[in-house]
């Protein structure tokens, strides 16, 4: 894997997990009423963002590390 691309997946990487961090913040913040929308989209938003911290890297990780050599 050349330089960039690992560069690349990492930043990708790091981005995603942010996100994630970021909607799970969000959820709770609805599911606290700071924010005035229903429950049940704080606990989904919250359920995604777990999901986006926890798992989601691994599969973006893998699909770099599988991949082969960058296409033009």
């Amino acid at each position: 894997m050349t330089d960039t691309r690992a560069r690349t997946g990492f930043i990708i990487i790091t981005l995603v997990r942010f996100s994630g961090v970021a909607l799970v913040m969000l959820g709770f913040a609805i599911v606290r009423g700071v924010i005035d929308l229903p429950y049940t989209v704080g606990a989904v938003l919250a359920v995604a963002g777990f999901f986006e911290v926890f798992f989601l890297p691994r599969f973006i990780a893998r699909r770099f590390r599988d991949e082969g050599p960058p296409r033009p």
